[in-house]
């Protein structure tokens, strides 16, 4: 049974509550990291990744709609002032990591160092503090929780890195689904953002609100899960610039092994499918749904009934 309050029940609430959305921007050079991935050659950050982010600025400000970006270093530092035009669009700054390595590829001390220098990189740039950080493809683990630990201790205000969900490449299963604080060791806390996901039988696992899932699938299940789930929480959207690019930078295959160049190809091809379609779903989502920083959504969630509950370091509610 659903309590009562006032002339209606929660049930009913819940029905007619919208939440301001999260719509956040993964900011990193695609290129770059598949050479290094997928072809074991360093190549610097290519020009792409500006052009990309520039039509997604172009196109936020067309619907004066604000997003938060989270910046990878290794962009910040060969274009900071395509940092700066992401600041003067009133758009929110994170931090993405130095180069796309997953947290679990780095010590403890060495993600430390990385945090910390690009923070500090970002902040040097902007001449403003930078709060949040999401890892680079969701890397926030049970076995990288003490990462947490870290960015609260480098002065990190909240995480948006971890899917509550099991995933082949990343996931929490269990984490809780609603923004929350983080009781951490030593009296610090964290608040933790996590990623938007609904169980869906007929595609196997979960649907996380963003990337791939948006491209690879018809816009109106991406629209179907918002408005689902934005009655009991925020959404947190996320992108990628190179989803929207329609070039393909010259890369060299010659040197793998016929296996290798295979498995390259293939993730090319899935990396590259459907991308001509998220224009026309980024407008159509700006169009239908509010969005707005995470920051934004942090502080409106506090000023909720709800507002933000404690859990541990498992995820679990703190009671």
């Amino acid at each position: 049974m659903f309590d009562k309050v006032g002339d209606k029940t929660v049930a009913d609430r819940l029905e007619t509550t919208k939440y301001v959305n999260a719509l956040t921007i993964d900011v990193e050079d695609c290129w770059s990291i598949v050479s290094r991935d997928w072809l074991s050659r360093e190549i610097d950050v290519t020009d792409a990744v500006v052009r990309d982010t520039e039509w997604v600025l172009d196109a936020l400000g067309q619907q004066n709609t604000r997003a938060t970006f989270f910046i990878l270093g290794n962009v910040a530092q060969k274009f900071p002032s395509l940092i700066r035009r992401i600041v003067d669009g009133k758009h929110e700054i994170g931090v993405h990591g130095f180069s796309h390595k997953q947290i679990f590829k780095l010590t403890k001390e060495e993600f430390r160092s990385e945090v910390a220098d690009v923070k500090k990189l970002l902040e040097d740039i902007i001449s403003a503090s930078v709060l949040g950080y999401r890892a680079p493809a969701f890397s926030v683990i049970p076995k990288t929780s003490w990462a947490l630990e870290v960015l609260a201790e480098e002065g990190f205000v909240y995480d948006s890195s971890i899917v509550p969900c099991r995933n082949r490449r990343y996931g929490w299963p269990g984490f809780s689904r609603d923004i929350c604080r983080i009781d951490l060791y030593g009296g610090r806390s964290i608040i933790e953002v996590p990623m938007t996901i609904v169980n869906f039988p007929v595609i196997g696992k979960g649907f996380v609100t963003g990337g791939g899932y948006i491209r690879h699938f018809p816009y109106c299940l991406s629209s179907f899960v918002i408005k689902l789930v934005q009655k009991h929480r925020p959404v947190i959207v996320y992108m990628h610039p190179y989803e929207f690019g329609t070039g393909i930078y010259p890369l060299s295959f010659s040197h793998l092994s016929k296996e290798k160049k295979k498995r390259a190809f293939r993730h090319l091809k899935f990396a590259a499918r459907n991308r001509k379609s998220m224009p026309c779903k980024l407008r159509k989502l700006l169009s239908e749904f509010n969005f707005s920083t995470i920051r934004q959504v942090v502080e409106s969630t506090k000023s909720c009934p709800c507002g933000i509950n404690p859990v541990k370091l498992d995820g679990t509610e703190d009671k």
